[in-house]
């Protein structure tokens, strides 16, 4: 087995940008602000057992339940859209009953390690080995990681009012993706726009 730090590279940025937690900073911000704080290591380490899990035995345990990975992803869009919703409208879906909850769920699941997540970690194992989609999930790791802990660092650059405007684009943003995710699992194309 020969490792490619290109292969690594291509990896890490098509799972840097399934992930994108520098585009999730708006919902961090919050669902801090609904929880009290979020305690970036569990949230971190659960996102990552969750999708080193997948890497080993996502398929199979899929196909156990008799789900594809197609059902998986649609089911992954509609808790996609619910967050978007929530940001977008200010009404809320889930319920916090602690903090220690509220990393783990929405924030290490479905946030972090979500059905697009899943879903491209699958994708990936057909065209590279297992260490190459090891390291550059680690890699996505530590950086997730780095940018929860930035969150407070973050917030008080952008104010109150950077933050609403911020969560009601991410918002609209999470909305568009929950609604491609569906689309293009369910194989429904749009009309193209005259």
């Amino acid at each position: 087995m020969q490792l490619k730090i290109l292969d690594i590279v291509s990896v890490f940025m098509v799972l840097f940008a399934v992930i994108d937690i520098t585009g999730a900073i708006p919902y961090i911000l919050e669902l801090k602000r609904k929880s009290g704080d979020i305690d970036a290591g569990k949230a971190t380490i659960v996102a990552y057992i969750i999708l080193l899990l997948f890497l080993l035995i996502g398929e199979p345990f899929l196909r156990l339940f008799g789900v594809d990975i197609n059902s998986f992803a649609i089911a992954g869009s509609f808790v996609l859209l619910f967050l978007g919703l929530e940001m977008v409208l200010g009404i809320e879906f889930f319920k916090f009953e602690s903090l220690k909850q509220s990393s783990i769920f929405p924030l290490a699941f479905p946030l972090i390690a979500g059905a697009g997540s899943m879903t491209t970690i699958i994708s990936l194992k057909a065209a590279y080995n297992f260490w190459t989609i090891f390291i550059a999930l680690s890699l996505n790791m530590l950086l997730v990681y780095l940018v929860l802990k930035a969150t407070k660092m973050v917030e008080r650059i952008l104010g109150p009012t950077g933050i609403l405007i911020l969560t009601k684009v991410f918002g609209i943003i999470l909305l568009a993706i929950a609604i491609r995710l569906f689309l293009s699992n369910t194989g429904i194309q749009l009309p193209n726009a005259p």
